[in-house]
């Protein structure tokens, strides 16, 4: 079954499950993608943080903050959340606020959202303080019939309740929707190559982009002419603009034009480059034919923490004498089969998963130390591993598309760990252009 380019440029070169996809569109409506945080905090009524259950509609997560931290007139480091949710969703997440009454926040209004009391705590929430997220998801226009869809949906669950799962790649959202360029960044600049990896981000163009934006990419990629860039380049494209402006001033200089970047933005390039390769790895795997929801000889597992999830930071080997306990242990979902986020303090599986990971990096060329990326030290990466099984079990129903007459619609209803995403199992279900679920 073939795979989208932009799929393969971020890694991707299969599908698991065997029947067609039901196609469709995703997010035709905003409410046509749910998400809900699921959270293990509990909050209490007194503490110097304020906490609220945030709802919004077609909101990204940075921009509301921004924008909500202007009408209250504080710093942004004052509010924290657990994790940034999709744009063109309705969301609800946590968030805390730090020494802010529930009255001053009584006064403020943002369009489509809503802020609503939970609790006080002495802790504020933090990046990845959540379980996992709930989602409810319709897929509309599809060209089947109800009880086609219905059969082609219940084929493709049964696959992946067969295989416990479906593979956890990183989605294209990791790499950029429309314009999956942050891992091409993170590769130059591992490779100790900050001009590259500058001229790459600021001017290097996607297909899906639109002309005015290509053609003046285009431009500046071949002269390097950031003054006339400046001029080319569409407003809204304001990183690319400050790094130009940066470079103006500070003629190569390009390990600081990447300074000029928010802090989680410049973290973003390396990470992407190690999902990369871990997409890679994922994909090899599977053509050798090595099961994701078991163990084999030379695999590295991790454990389940206390709130169900993977510990990656307590780990084992697999060898021929704990192979069948340890499996005991995935099955019951104690433990986790993983794979490298390669980086420079990471240490190869043994046996066949240790020649497949070996195999993948040794393609790069790199070595394992260029992760400390000399060139702008602050991004170094030591690296980790990340379980290779995304275990859900979805839910779904079929039923005629009210917005779309003559065609019928999907609803699938699912729950997804921390740091996975909706759309590396909509594809599954979808198989259309990653860009149809943007």
């Amino acid at each position: 079954m073939k795979v989208h380019d932009i799929e393969k440029e971020i890694g991707i070169d299969l599908y698991t499950t065997s029947t067609n996809g039901i196609g469709g569109t995703l997010r035709q409506e905003i409410d046509d993608f749910i998400v809900k945080e699921i959270t293990n905090r509990e909050e209490g009524d007194t503490g110097k943080y304020l906490v609220l259950e945030l709802k919004k509609s077609n909101w990204e997560t940075h921009h509301l903050i921004r924008d909500l931290t202007r009408k209250l007139g504080i710093s942004q480091k004052r509010i924290g959340f657990a994790g940034t949710k999709d744009k063109r969703a309705v969301t609800t997440q946590k968030i805390s606020i730090y020494d802010l009454s529930l009255e001053d926040i009584n006064n403020v209004t943002l369009k489509d959202s809503e802020m609503n009391y939970i609790g006080r705590s002495d802790k504020s929430i933090e990046l990845g303080d959540l379980i996992g997220n709930e989602f409810y998801i319709t897929v509309r226009n599809t060209d089947h019939s109800i009880d086609e869809l219905y059969n082609q949906l219940e084929i493709i669950t049964k696959d992946i309740k067969q295989m416990e799962g479906i593979p956890n790649f990183f989605g294209v959202q990791r790499f950029g929707s429309t314009r999956p360029v942050t891992h091409i960044v993170g590769e130059s600049l591992v490779r100790g190559d900050p001009e590259d990896a500058a001229l790459k981000y600021i001017a290097f163009a996607f297909p899906e982009e639109p002309e005015d934006t290509k053609s003046a990419r285009k431009y500046v990629y071949e002269t390097r002419d950031y003054i006339e860039g400046l001029k080319l380049y569409p407003l809204r494209l304001r990183y690319e603009r400050s790094m130009m402006d940066y470079l103006i001033k500070n003629p190569d200089d390009y390990s600081g034009a990447f300074n000029v970047l928010p802090r989680n933005i410049q973290r973003i390039f390396v990470h992407a480059y190690q999902s990369y390769l871990f997409n890679k790895i994922l994909c090899q795997r599977i053509k050798e034919g090595l099961p994701l929801n078991r163990a084999v000889e030379g695999d590295i597992v991790c454990f389940r923490n206390k709130a169900g999830l993977p510990d990656t930071s307590r780990i084992q080997e697999v060898t021929s004498t704990n192979i069948d306990g340890m499996n005991n242990l995935i099955k019951r979902k104690r433990a986790f089969v993983t794979a490298p986020l390669i980086g420079y303090q990471t240490e190869f599986s043994s046996g066949k998963p240790g020649e497949i990971e070996k195999k993948i990096f040794d393609e790069t060329g790199l070595t394992l130390e260029d992760f400390k990326v000399p060139s702008t030290p602050e991004l170094a990466s030591k690296g980790v591993r990340r379980e290779i099984l995304l275990h859900t079990e979805p839910s779904f129903k079929a039923d005629e598309d009210e917005l779309n007459p003559g065609k019928s619609k999907a609803v699938l209803e699912f729950t997804l760990p921390k740091g996975s995403y909706a759309t590396t199992l909509l594809r599954e279900y979808m198989k259309v252009n990653p860009l149809k679920m943007s």
